[in-house]
């Protein structure tokens, strides 16, 4: 019995393994009696049926493996001999054990009937031969074994019809919830960020408290007949913190807050996007006041038809609907829709409108007073070294994100903790810094022909940043290469103050240009026409570009205060996919002459002033070859030692800036 229920688990464990415990979708799941379908649920039953026959047949096996001493006939002869003592018949299992007057016993299998061995016992005892005869059946345990496997077989057919029902009914309800709003919701969103920890962006702050202030307290507001905006539109470039904001009003607000991605309206099937936009504002009107909060919405908000040979039929009726939503013919009074987004420039013109997006909040890079709130907030669980300036890390640093610059901090962290140090130390920032910006740090070069040409190069670059009077401060100079295929830099501080305005001067323009080809001029003066590297060409791209926007853009050239071309973002389908011209063919030729003219004359400036301090270049260069970086202090005031300039002129744009 043992071995067949073996044999049978066997075949069990093979049917599984054949199904691969899979679920309809493909997937692993650890009730592989959900997944059996009708034909292989069928050969189970049949087996478990066959399974039962061979319990209750069990009796009959044991009885055919028994041990046979003596033969039926053999027992009749051994009667009349009166040889036998005892016999004790056992009816359930078709036997009879013998005992001789000898004390031997025996067994003997008994035939379906025997009338014979009563007839021959019944003379025996008549003769006084007197054999015992005893009936002792056995235990039947056939009849319980089979109530236990009609049991079984029914407990496992109710219960693979209920795993077959419940996963018809999950599939049912997937299908019913596809077009469900997939929006999380937040009966008081616990972010753990409020407008504390949100430096940098002070406007963009205020007006979004605001509209915190008027759902906590809309009482100031109406007083005076304002009303709730309807949505808020806040722009602005990656890593500015336009989500950050977001999380920070979840976590100020105090009210139901739903968070949901634009892409997680749009999908494969068409409607699906429109429903689920009707069930989120559904949801959001049976909990107002609320906020929804649509983070990257440009991937359902794009203008509409802009697409080559027409739409998207999905995202056009899931924007038709949004439309209708936050401003159609039914009011949605006390739902507010803040959304973000850094491609404002595709979305839809009716989207932006007054009375569905009615701010737009710029959220734009920060200034020095912003990139010190920013790195204040995200120094706060930083353990820095007493000599570590935030102040002088936001000088060092427009330009950059909020997120730029916590990344910056967590990789100055990284450093600390990789050089086993307690703190962060200016050593770490200054990697840290150059690593956000430039790149990672390679190994350095060994002394050779290429190692000599970068360091002239960037001599080049940094000495006529010190000379030129309109040119921004040198930071530091390294021929240390950086990933990217970076073989060194020169690296300016940039003028703040100019930043901020927006505002640039000719004069600072034509430095720019003449410093940024400071490079090829000292490769093309040391090491001869010949010997000229490509290591300038993106120096001579940004040239290029700065040269044309002088003439065709801000009317720097002999062709007068003329704007030839407008400035042209990212293409998009449909709308200005070829570029148009804004001159004539004469008028080009004219603009590639003074382009020509402009770089010709920077170029020649830079090779002049070069060549009039060649003794300090060569001097620049040999330090910078020893310590392969020298920093902006220090390359400033070699190049007063040896020039007729007052370290006064060289460090003034320092000063200034």
């Amino acid at each position: 019995m043992n071995g067949f229920w073996k044999i049978w688990i066997d075949k069990l464990k093979a049917t599984s393994a054949v199904l691969g415990d899979r679920t309809s979708s493909g997937q692993k799941t650890d009730r592989p009696w959900a997944n059996l379908p009708l034909k292989r649920l069928s050969s189970l039953v049949a087996s478990l049926i066959i399974a039962q026959g061979a319990i209750l047949a069990t009796p009959a096996l044991a009885q055919k493996s028994a041990k046979e001493s003596l033969t039926y006939g053999e027992l009749l002869e051994k009667i009349d001999a009166g040889e036998v003592q005892k016999v004790v018949l056992d009816p359930a299992k078709g036997n009879a054990t013998v005992t001789l007057k000898d004390s031997a016993e025996h067994q003997v299998t008994l035939f379906e009937r025997y009338p014979e061995l009563f007839q021959k016992i019944r003379v025996a005892n008549r003769d006084g031969e007197r054999v015992k005869l005893d009936i002792q059946p056995s235990a039947d345990r056939a009849e319980a074994l089979g109530i236990v496997a009609n049991l079984l077989l029914i407990t496992l057919l109710v219960g693979g019809l209920v795993m077959i029902l419940k996963r018809s009914s999950q599939v049912g309800n997937q299908a019913m919830s596809f077009g469900k709003s997939r929006a999380r919701f937040h009966m008081e969103a616990k972010t753990g960020v409020t407008f504390d920890d949100v430096a940098g962006i002070e406007e963009a702050k205020e007006e979004l408290q605001e509209v915190v202030t008027f759902l906590k307290q809309p009482d100031r507001f109406t007083a005076v007949g304002a009303k709730i905006p309807r949505g808020v539109l806040l722009v602005g470039s990656p890593g500015t913190g336009k989500t950050l904001l977001g999380k920070a009003i979840a976590g100020e607000a105090g009210v139901p807050f739903f968070s949901i991605s634009g892409s997680e309206f749009v999908e494969m099937f068409v409607g699906v996007g429109a429903s689920r936009v009707r069930d989120l504002f559904h949801k959001a009107k049976e909990n107002a006041p609320c906020i929804v909060f649509i983070d990257e919405i440009d991937a359902v908000g794009r203008q509409r038809g802009a697409g080559i040979g027409g739409g998207n039929d999905e995202r056009e009726q899931t924007l038709n609907q949004l439309l209708t939503e936050m401003d159609g013919f039914e009011g949605n009074s006390g739902v507010i829709v803040i959304a973000a987004t850094n491609r404002p420039d595709v979305l839809d013109l009716a989207l932006l409108r007054p009375g569905r997006f009615d701010r737009q909040v710029v959220v734009d890079l920060p200034g020095y007073n912003g990139r010190l709130g920013i790195l204040q907030v995200h120094a706060r669980n930083k353990k820095l070294s007493s000599d570590v300036s935030l102040e002088a890390i936001a000088r060092r640093t427009p330009g950059l994100a909020g997120a730029d610059l916590a990344n910056l901090l967590n990789e100055a962290a990284i450093l600390t903790a990789r050089r086993r140090k307690d703190a962060i130390t200016p050593e770490e920032i200054d990697d840290a810094i150059d690593r956000v910006t430039i790149g990672l740090k390679l190994t350095p070069l060994l002394d050779s022909k290429k190692k000599r040409i970068i360091a002239y190069h960037e001599v080049g670059h940094a000495l006529l940043m010190t000379v030129l009077k309109n040119s921004d401060s040198l930071n530091k100079v390294t021929i240390i290469p950086r990933s990217g295929g970076i073989g060194g830099f020169a690296q300016p501080v940039p003028n703040e103050e100019m930043i901020d305005s927006g505002l640039v001067t000719r004069a600072w323009l034509m430095d720019r240009i003449t410093m940024a080809l400071g490079g090829r001029a000292a490769e093309d003066l040391v090491f001869g026409d010949a010997e000229v590297t490509n290591g300038a060409s993106g120096d001579i791209q940004m040239v290029a570009k700065i040269a044309r926007e002088m003439v065709t853009r801000y009317g720097m050239s002999d062709l007068g205060p003329l704007a030839l071309e407008i400035e042209q973002g990212e293409v998009f389908l449909g709308r200005d996919l070829m570029a148009r011209s804004e001159y004539s063919e004469a008028v080009a030729i004219q603009i590639d002459r003074q382009v020509h003219e402009i770089v010709s004359h920077c170029y020649q400036e830079a090779q002049r002033i070069l060549n009039e301090h060649r003794h300090v270049m060569e001097k620049l260069v040999e330090i910078l070859l020893e310590q392969e970086t020298i920093e902006g202090e220090q390359f400033r005031a070699i190049v007063s030692q040896y020039t007729n300039l007052p370290k006064q002129q060289l460090t003034s744009a320092v000063l200034s800036s």
